[in-house]
């Protein structure tokens, strides 16, 4: 592996949101390793927003995440583009299928999912994986190919960077959407991600939001209902609690527009999924609902975010649907929330 020979890389970046976040610190010590390279990252429609206005990408490939036919028109595209070194960051068999048919020459990643014979360099799992952040995850992918390179590494030497950047013209878009739906902008704006795409666990109560909707509210505040179309149903419920007027923008923003709207709010108050990381990222205030998850692995990495949390004997589960009374949760309560928000953006107490 000669490094004055990789002159174009190819990362392919992980599937949910979060997740993609949480790479985004081993994408910034990939820039480091190769300051002169074309990285170009191949993610799918959404997540790829994530990347952005990043300095350390030249290119975003935006990839279905189909079948068989897909992975064979994926591989077509990368062959085209002569990379150099596939960096995969996703799990699966396929994503590691197409950078073997994409006929790149060096090909690393974790030798998961009965991949290994497909990768030039596959990694062993590490040990600790849940036991540290997920960004380690990702970091140690980046630390093993520069000793690959050099004999030697200091990626694991150095805090990681979550590197997430909104343009000037983003925000301003994110106002005039806000404008646009009659929400006060004189305001503090807090917004709320009340869903959760892939586990219905992770969510707060519906009326628990609702309630601390109508709290904030009464303090002063502009409440914005945020998260992905699948996610409406949850949204239309806590507007249907509310007692106070809300806006719900969830279904109607693309990743970017949700993470521009996010870059221009006083603070975010949502479930362990991806906005949570975005606000980390942006240094957004942000506040994260945590339940059956494990707060070690994907807790909100950002002095100007924290977790709430009371967990029962039974947390971390993570299951996707409680079997029992969803008691991490509603344990939680919304005055509990309430407050540590006012004591973030400095509004006044209710009442």
């Amino acid at each position: 592996m000669n490094p004055h020979k990789i002159k174009r890389i190819v990362v392919r970046a992980p599937t949910w949101v979060g997740d993609a976040v949480m790479s985004l610190p081993a994408l910034h010590e990939l820039r480091r390793v190769f300051p002169e390279a074309h990285i170009a990252v191949a993610a799918p429609p959404g997540t790829a927003d994530i990347f952005l206005d990043s300095a350390s990408v030249n290119e975003i490939i935006v990839q279905s995440r189909g079948g068989l036919l897909s992975q064979f028109s994926q591989a077509g595209e990368w062959r085209k583009r002569h990379f150099d070194l596939a960096v995969i960051f996703q799990n699966s068999f396929g994503s590691a299928a197409v950078a073997s048919r994409g006929r790149v020459p060096i090909r690393i990643g974790y030798a998961t999912d009965r991949r290994g014979f497909l990768l030039t360099h596959p990694l062993p799992l590490p040990e600790w994986k849940s036991q540290r952040h997920e960004s380690f995850y990702y970091l140690n992918i980046i630390a093993e190919l520069e000793r690959l390179l050099l004999g030697t590494s200091t990626v694991n030497e150095v805090e990681p960077q979550f590197a997430l950047h909104v343009s000037e013209e983003r925000k301003e878009r994110a106002r005039q959407l806000l404008a646009e739906h009659l929400a006060d902008l004189t305001k503090p704006i807090a917004l709320l991600c009340p869903g959760s795409i892939n586990s219905r666990a992770k969510r707060w109560p519906p009326e628990r939001y609702a309630a601390l909707a109508d709290q904030l509210a009464q303090a002063g505040t502009t409440v914005a209902l945020i998260g992905s179309p699948g996610e409406l149903s949850v949204s239309e419920e806590v507007a249907a609690h509310a007692q106070s007027p809300v806006t719900v923008l969830t279904g109607k923003t693309t990743v970017a527009e949700a993470a521009a709207l996010i870059s221009i709010a006083d603070v975010l108050i949502t479930n362990d999924t991806g906005p949570a990381h975005i606000g980390a990222a942006l240094k957004t205030r942000t506040i994260v609902i945590f339940g059956p998850t494990n707060p070690l692995t994907t807790y909100p990495m950002s002095p100007n975010a924290e977790i709430i949390r009371h967990p029962p004997d039974c947390a971390p589960c993570m299951l996707r649907d409680c079997p029992i009374d969803h008691r991490c949760m509603t344990a939680i309560s919304p005055e509990e929330v309430c407050e540590r928000t006012i004591a973030h953006i400095g509004i006044q107490p209710v009442g």
